[in-house]
């Protein structure tokens, strides 16, 4: 049975993904911070004592240590600063557990003599702005952000040093995603909640950043079901889009919100809730995954849509 070791694993992805490791019969590691909820919180049913616990912090030397200790088959490599607004607010700081903190799992898996598949998860925002159309892996790069200058950073540096340690390192550049279980950090389930909040107390507008953004979004359940396609069938050393290849307007998926919600109301700008240097169009072309792995999405946007809502709800 494969060792799968979850950085992350208590973050919106991680649970997600150790969810969906454990029904492919992978023995998973779930690595959490150093106070965070163990997964018998978070896991449903019986798979909570199945998953065996570490805890980390990528900042710390021998927590990395610790991590590389367990000796894990494959790694998928989720815990980072993901948030755009925290890696302005702290740049040093993302780019230290970005960056520094892969680099240093690398280098401890190398020196523990361990060689496992390691998937490095970055960002489809290390294209940046300038593409109208689904971005392919070839384009050119150009992070206009300090979390994607970070997970640029990362890349470069696994790059290099994942062949010369000899672990094989395959990149996943992950294009926006939600789905049920999201933080309101992000704009998707930020204006779900604010639209349920509407109708409970008859407000007539929500306040909105810039509706005019187009996003690939993907349902979380879907990118982790192509991360461990790509454990499984990606080459390392590649890099490989995760996402649809399809764009969402956000003033769209305001609307669709709001039908699900139910309720009537006017999106209002909000100057506080603009993102510095955002980029218009972010689409990804997900042929080179498609061909690797066979993956392809399989919950609609709608759907999506309406479960984060009934999370949300409940």
């Amino acid at each position: 049975m494969t060792r799968l070791l979850v950085t992350g694993a208590d973050g919106f992805v991680g649970r997600h993904l150790v969810r969906a490791a454990r029904a492919a019969g992978k023995s998973v590691i779930a690595a959490v911070l150093p106070g965070a909820a163990p997964p018998a919180e978070w896991l449903q049913g019986d798979l909570g004592p199945v998953v065996e616990l570490v805890r980390a912090d990528l900042t710390a030397m021998a927590d990395v240590e610790r991590l590389a200790d367990v000796r894990p088959d494959a790694v998928v490599h989720l815990a980072a600063i993901a948030s755009g607004a925290v890696a302005r607010q702290d740049p040093v700081g993302a780019m230290q557990v970005n960056r520094v903190g892969s680099v240093w799992l690398i280098d401890a898996l190398r020196i523990a003599e361990c060689r496992p598949r390691f998937l490095f998860v970055s960002t489809g925002e290390v294209y940046g702005p300038g593409h109208d159309g689904p971005i392919a892996e070839g384009a050119r790069l150009n992070p206009v952000s300090p979390y994607a200058a970070s997970k640029r950073a990362a890349e470069v540096a696994l790059e290099g040093l994942g062949g010369h340690r000899g672990v094989p390192v395959i990149t996943a550049r992950a294009f926006p995603h939600t789905g049920p279980g999201q933080s309101t950090a992000y704009v998707i389930p930020a204006l779900a909640a604010r639209l349920i909040e509407a109708k409970r107390t008859g407000q007539r507008e929500v306040r909105v950043g810039n509706l005019d953004a187009v996003r690939d979004f993907l349902d979380v359940r879907d990118v982790v079901r192509a991360y461990l396609a790509l454990l499984d069938r990606g080459e390392a050393g590649e890099c490989y889009n995760v996402a649809s290849g399809v764009g969402h307007r956000l003033r769209d998926c305001f609307t669709t919100l709001a039908a699900i919600v139910g309720v009537e109301v006017e999106p209002s700008q909000d100057a506080s809730l603009l993102r510095p240097a955002d980029i218009p169009v972010l689409i990804g072309d997900p042929t080179r995954l498609q061909q690797a792995t066979g993956w392809s999405p399989k919950i609609s946007f709608e759907r999506t849509l309406q479960d984060l809502v009934d999370a949300q709800a409940h």
